[in-house]
């Protein structure tokens, strides 16, 4: 079943968003044999460098990786479970590193909201640009951290991975069932405390 014969990916909301939030989702299928623009990539990560942060720190840090190189199998390799069945598809897979004590020394208590932000506008840009992402936590820190020579400051945070969509039959299931399941979202009163 391709992604045409699902329901529509663009999100259902309680106001009007933009256009590049309320169609953003995160597929597993991706196209394998897609190859990203370097500007468009650039301007991903580009809106990510622009992003907001604690006392402009900007604490984020990004190992940029494109499939076939060694990076990027270094990447795949240190992925846990279910992500390792499927983004090895993707086009490219991204770290998102957090510099969560500074040269000095000194803690960035805010440095992991700061990366997510990050990622969040690098996202955003990417599927204005036509691209998808999908973002995950199931990756083996410590590996990425040693084949990459990352310092003990030095978090990672994610591993998005990013690229053009593929065919959804080609995952295995469970992951085929979920990749064309209706999006859905808690109602807007459970997520909001107080509104006053």
């Amino acid at each position: 079943m391709s992604l045409t014969d699902v329901a529509p990916r663009t999100a259902e909301t309680a106001a009007p968003l933009l256009p590049a939030l309320a169609e953003r989702w995160s597929p597993r299928a991706f196209d394998t044999a897609a190859v990203i623009d370097e500007t468009k990539l650039t301007a991903a990560l580009e809106a990510a460098r622009w992003s907001p942060s604690a006392n402009n720190s900007q604490p984020w840090r990004f190992i940029v990786a494109r499939r076939g190189t060694p990076e990027f199998d270094s990447i795949a390799a240190n992925l846990m479970g279910f992500n390792q069945a499927w983004a090895g598809a993707a086009s490219v897979l991204i770290v998102a590193v957090a510099e969560v004590v500074d040269a000095e020394g000194a803690e960035r208590r805010w440095a992991t909201y700061d990366v997510g932000q990050a990622v969040a506008h690098l996202t955003i840009q990417a599927h204005h640009d036509g691209l998808h992402t999908h973002q995950m936590g199931g990756f083996q820190a410590d590996g990425l951290r040693e084949a990459f020579g990352l310092e003990e400051r030095f978090v990672p945070v994610s591993v998005t991975a990013l690229g053009i969509v593929g065919d959804a039959d080609a995952l295995p299931e469970p992951l085929r069932e979920r990749e064309v399941a209706p999006r859905v979202r808690r109602p807007l009163d459970e997520v909001v405390i107080v509104r006053a």
